[in-house]
């Protein structure tokens, strides 16, 4: 059956970084879990943003995790020099759950305050 990492979270961006951010996850077609990404059909106000939902292989992490990586690269696009930013939660079956921080061009993952718990049950 294999262990599964339940992933749940959210990129903010602006217009310019979405249509890159469309565009990485539509040319993903090898990955198995790139279906799970939700761009909303309606937009307010200045930012956008992104969804992201599965519960996944544990082997399909590393996998999520480079194409975040990706994302996370792209550059700023205005004279705000706003990099993407995001949150997600892994809850990983038997290890327990992480947070990982899109910010600063990269992925900071550290373990998730124990707040987030009650997501898990």
């Amino acid at each position: 059956m294999g262990i599964y990492v339940g992933v749940r979270g959210w990129l903010q961006c602006d217009a310019p970084q979405l249509a890159q951010i469309r565009e990485i996850v539509r040319s993903d077609t090898d990955r198995t879990y790139s279906g799970a990404w939700s761009f909303p059909e309606q937009h307010y106000n200045w930012t956008h943003y992104v969804f992201y939902g599965a519960d996944i292989r544990e082997s399909g992490v590393d996998a999520l995790l480079e194409q975040l990586q990706v994302i996370a690269r792209i550059p700023p696009s205005d004279e705000d020099n706003d990099l993407v930013t995001g949150l997600f939660l892994a809850s990983h079956e038997t290890a327990g759950m992480n947070e990982w921080q899109i910010r600063e061009g990269g992925i900071h993952i550290a373990r998730a305050s124990d707040d987030y718990r009650y997501l898990d049950q």
